[in-house]
């Protein structure tokens, strides 16, 4: 049967999202998670939609592949699909080609999981490899550690206070209100947690965004940041570990992220949170 390519209407991206959420597994290599997509809603959802790509073959989806601005391609495979040919070759084609409705000519990046047989075929048409990323992982079995400083849920009422925390910790304008009410639009949005720290005023001083994949499977943090003006004081452990904590209230069996290698502030706050550092991934790139 002939793979599909597709670009999913706003109503279809549910579909994506409940196949994305049976792939998470603890015995799984880390892939493209539900909460990315949840993240990915601050930008709207028709946005959202036409960012989103399924492979499919014979009515089943078995790739999904979420276009993280035009030149990165952030891929999941299902389990059983690690292997089979067919849809890698299809992939590869599909990244590497133009006009297959998937990349622009020049350089373009794919993040796919450790063990596709894609990494082969890739290769074969002369991909390369990127800059290491470290993911990191922290089961969640046990309780948490009580983070030492008032936590606060943030709903859309602290959507300002929620960006403007995340402006200052990554130095950028972007952020704003609209992402939070964004967030909330997704069709799975009751599985993301907006939470906050308090250092004895009124306002966030970190934040972090936990998405839920369902009672016994792996949730992600995504973002996490620390107002610049009070970094240094373990607000990031903090706040990681109130993530952890609200996301093990969910059931979820564990809890990973990933970050740049080079980014070895944000390893150590991950790894004072408990979580223990996996081998490193690259992601492929095509030069252009």
């Amino acid at each position: 049967m002939t793979i599909v390519l597709s670009t999913p209407a706003v109503d279809e991206v549910r579909g994506a999202l409940a196949v994305l959420r049976e792939w998470q597994d603890d015995g799984a290599p880390m892939q493209l998670h539900p909460g990315d997509i949840g993240w990915y809603y601050r930008f709207g959802a028709a946005e959202t939609a036409s960012a989103v790509r399924t492979w499919s073959r014979d009515g089943r989806i078995l790739a999904v592949g979420l276009l993280d601005g035009p030149t990165l391609l952030r891929v999941a495979v299902a389990p059983d699909a690690f292997r089979d040919e067919e849809l890698a070759q299809r992939l590869a084609e599909d990244l590497s080609l133009s006009g297959r409705d998937v990349f622009p000519e020049g350089e373009v990046s794919v993040e796919a999981p450790p063990g596709l047989l894609l990494h082969d075929r890739l290769t074969d048409r002369g991909w390369g490899v990127d800059e290491p990323w470290t993911p990191l992982y922290r089961d969640l079995a046990g309780a948490v550690e009580d983070p030492g400083a008032r936590v606060g849920e943030l709903g859309l009422e602290q959507a300002e206070e929620f960006a403007a925390v995340l402006r200052s910790a990554f130095g950028t304008d972007r952020p704003s209100a609209a992402y939070r009410y964004g967030m909330a639009s997704g069709p799975f949005a009751a599985d993301g947690r907006c939470l906050g720290i308090y250092d004895g005023g009124d306002a966030p001083v970190a934040v972090v965004t936990v998405w839920s994949a369902g009672p016994g499977r792996p949730g992600l943090v995504e973002p996490m940041g620390v107002h610049a003006d009070h970094r240094g004081r373990g607000l990031g452990r903090a706040v990681t570990l109130a993530g952890a904590a609200a996301l093990r209230e969910m059931g979820a069996s564990s809890v990973r992220v990933y970050t740049p290698t080079e980014n070895a502030a944000a390893i150590a706050t991950y790894e004072a949170a408990g979580f223990t550092s996996q081998p490193e991934i690259t992601d492929r790139v095509r030069k252009g």
